[in-house]
């Protein structure tokens, strides 16, 4: 028996021993996230001592307030685990305090392995961390409610071609329905989660419980000018977005692929990351905002706008206030 074929046997063994306790489909799930917000990837301070991070406690009730139904968790737990791939127990503290805040606020936590750097530039040293990472957090919070949802790996990318992807995430979910087979579970395609590699994604049809995602940065040289993580817009300035009949049309068409996909394999559509960088103007940024969101929500769609703050800031904790027009464009009426 192949390698694959064992995993399939035991995510199904796994799926059946379980039965009918699976509460809700991941339609329903997908329809609950409704509008998310990525928070806390880049707050270092937070994986020390969460009472010293950038995130308040107070941001998850605000969150809620202003209209969101889930938030993304980027999680970087690779630099957290010892020599035996055992994560840090302060770290592992710091999210139990997100997830029980995040419930506590009404908001469902997507814990999304956002460990892509890494997987992409040393797939082969860093794949037993990936795989003890997700042994971990899925036998702690194997009690959780159903509204804790796991994203297996953020943007695959690099080393991690399409069709080691396909091989590896079966791996993975098989770690994961060891403990929890019927866990909602996010898998994305392969380039950045790019919708183009929706083609090449090759999910197990026997594991229903599945969302799809995608992100979309579409167009690059108006969503990424003044980057400096990108060679080829970090330089860029002046790009607007206006809204045209015509810049409106190929955003719609590019979600309607991702759409499209979805409805073929009969899986829900998450948009796990949009957003367009501070350097643009913040008319065209409010703009393209609002689009992306409303045109995703019109396909059926949940979405998780990239992300609370450091970059591409939907809060501005200097000033402890909203960027109200990024605001509006998300929640309108907010």
């Amino acid at each position: 028996m192949t390698l694959l074929k064992q995993v399939a046997a035991v995510c199904m063994a796994a799926l059946m021993a379980a039965g009918s306790a699976q509460a809700q489909t991941p339609f329903e799930q997908s329809a609950k996230m409704a509008r998310g917000v990525n928070i806390i990837g880049y707050d270092t301070a937070l994986w020390r001592d969460h009472t010293q991070g950038r995130f308040k406690q107070r941001y998850f009730k605000m969150l809620k307030e202003a209209g969101f139904s889930s938030v993304r968790l980027n999680l970087h737990p690779f630099s957290h685990m010892d020599a035996s791939n055992t994560i840090s127990p302060q770290w592992l503290a710091t999210l139990d305090w997100a997830v029980a805040q995040s419930l506590a606020a009404g908001l469902m936590p997507v814990l999304d392995l956002h460990e892509f750097g890494a997987m992409a530039e040393n797939l082969e040293g860093n794949k037993p961390k990936l795989l003890a990472a997700w042994r971990q957090l899925a036998q702690r919070y194997r009690d959780q409610p159903s509204d804790v949802v796991f994203e297996l790996l953020n943007e695959p990318n690099g080393q991690l071609t399409d069709q080691l992807w396909n091989g590896l995430l079966l791996e993975t979910l098989a770690v994961v329905r060891a403990s929890n087979p019927t866990r909602t579970v996010i898998i994305g395609p392969g380039h950045w989660n790019g919708i183009n590699s929706l083609a090449q994604l090759e999910l197990p049809e026997w594991d229903r419980n599945l969302i799809v995602t995608v992100h979309f940065y579409e167009p690059m040289r108006f969503t990424h000018q003044g980057a400096s993580w990108t060679e080829e817009f970090k330089n860029l300035s002046g790009v607007s977005w206006t809204g045209s009949e015509e810049e409106r049309r190929i955003i719609d068409s590019r979600l309607q692929q991702a759409a499209d996909w979805a409805r073929v394999h009969n899986r829900p559509l998450y948009l796990g990351e949009f957003g367009a960088y501070d350097k643009a103007d913040m008319a065209s940024r409010a703009r393209w905002t609002a689009h992306v969101a409303r045109s995703a929500e019109k396909l059926g769609a949940s979405w998780a706008y990239w992300q609370f703050d450091s970059d591409f800031v939907l809060y501005d904790i200097n000033k402890d206030a909203w960027t109200t027009p990024i605001l509006q464009a998300l929640a309108p009426g907010r």
